[in-house]
């Protein structure tokens, strides 16, 4: 079903009457099953649309609009496509008990991937499906292959039904798609012998693969697979011998590097991280592939931003995987500012000690981090932390979590973002919406 959730101002949908509520059910004859249907087949200048106004009332609407100028709606949220996996690494999979329900949601949607970059392992696509991408030209598409081999996609992914994702990649290629790809690397399960066959199945898809990520598996205390430990800097530097394998054959005959390793292999082997030329376009940058270069990328640009904040005492909120990396970019903020910075490094409370990221930081870390530093004038917490609904992973509500805390807070996303706003005497001392 397609629903209007929204009609512009001024559009051409609203001066055809369109209202918010309003059933969209065809276009020029064919039925919409969805905000793609809606988005291609509306690309034509004359149109004749089927619709059901939120009383019942049928209406036909012909348009002949400009060329280039959009109809005016915005569409309800589809329903989610939700995944029939049961990955061994999962994240999901990992959770406790009692979060809020959304958090248990697992989708697996090609339709996502698409228009936002989700990573889907094509598990759930029917021959419709395919027909829909080839006919759409969805391209790029973001693939969780986590392993080509058959028989060990079937075990990673805990289905014995999964299709053979070489085939469906095979006939997506030879129909003009392309996508980035990632694999969750498992050890004993996809790493070795599996890891090659897979970067060889795609690499043989030539240009139609256009990146591969790597990524250590990771997992919370609440995951049968864990251990208490982080993969190992063995295991970790193993990994990435491949990928430099595999960059050096992707430099010689393609002109890039093609497979990369996340930021998280790099500091679990205790290697330096590439500069920025290394990662392109960083198109992998949602996996975790140089976010952090991309972090040292913004704060030395936007250092002659910086007002002086001398004599200010900031608190650094971070995960310990971040750690190490934080004194050097807080030397340069410091320096510029005048400013003095106390890093706090907070192990996640919620998820255990082997989640280490500082975007799974729950509301009560933060709390326990902060609870106790009246000495500081305000503090930075990593903004990934919060969703969109101002809540952390563990329900804890933003908002009211300031409240409880001795000094002003910010949700950063790198540092800058907050700190050229600090010289301003309006927002001195203010705090964070």
């Amino acid at each position: 079903m397609v629903r209007v959730s929204r009609v512009l101002p001024g559009s051409i949908c609203e001066e055809m009457g369109v209202v918010v509520g309003t059933e969209l059910l065809t276009v020029n004859g064919r039925e919409l099953a969805d905000f793609l249907d809606w988005e291609f087949l509306t690309a034509d200048e004359e149109l004749i649309i089927e619709a059901r106004l939120p009383d019942g009332e049928a209406v036909i609407y012909e348009v002949e609009r400009p060329e280039g100028e959009g109809l005016g709606v915005e569409l309800a949220p589809p329903t989610i496509r939700r995944c029939a996996n049961r990955c061994e690494f999962c994240f999901i999979e990992g959770l406790p008990k009692g979060l809020r329900k959304s958090l248990y949601v697992r989708d697996d949607d090609y339709r996502l991937s698409f228009a936002y970059g989700n990573f889907a392992t094509l598990s759930n696509v029917k021959e419709r499906d395919i027909q829909r991408i080839l006919e759409y030209r969805l391209s790029p598409l973001y693939v969780s292959v986590h392993a080509t081999p058959w028989e060990a996609r079937k075990v990673l992914l805990n289905n014995p039904r999964v299709p053979n994702i070489v085939d469906q990649l095979t006939r997506l290629a030879e129909g003009g798609i392309q996508f980035h790809g990632q694999m969750v690397i498992v050890p004993n399960l996809n790493d070795g012998d599996v890891l090659e066959q897979s970067l060889t199945d795609l690499w043989n898809l030539g240009d139609a693969v256009l990146s591969v990520a790597l990524v250590p598996v990771g997992v919370t205390q609440f995951s049968h697979l864990y251990d208490g430990k982080p993969m190992d800097p063995e295991n970790s530097g193993r990994i990435l011998e491949a990928v430099e394998r595999w960059e050096a054959r992707a430099l010689a005959d393609r002109g890039d590097r093609w497979v990369y390793g996340s930021d998280e292999l790099y500091l679990l082997a205790g290697r330096p991280l590439p500069d920025a030329e290394h990662y392109g376009d960083f198109s992998q940058i949602e996996n975790g592939v140089g976010a952090v270069t991309s972090l040292r990328q913004r704060v030395y640009a936007g250092l002659a931003e910086l007002p002086r904040l001398d004599g200010r005492k900031i608190g650094i909120v971070t995960g310990v995987s971040m750690a190490p990396l934080m004194p050097e970019l807080l030397d340069a903020i410091a320096e510029r500012t005048g400013a003095q910075f106390s890093l706090i490094v907070m192990e996640n409370s919620l998820f255990g000690p082997t989640t280490t990221t500082a975007g799974l930081l729950v509301g009560a870390d933060i709390r326990r981090a902060l609870a106790d530093r009246g000495d500081l004038d305000l503090a930075l917490i990593p903004a990934e932390t919060i969703n969109d609904d101002g809540l952390f992973l563990d329900e804890e509500r933003f908002i009211a979590l300031r409240e409880t805390l001795p000094m002003p807070v910010y949700p950063s996303y790198d540092f800058i973002d907050v700190l050229k706003l600090e010289g301003e005497p309006s927002l001195t001392g203010r705090r964070a919406a």
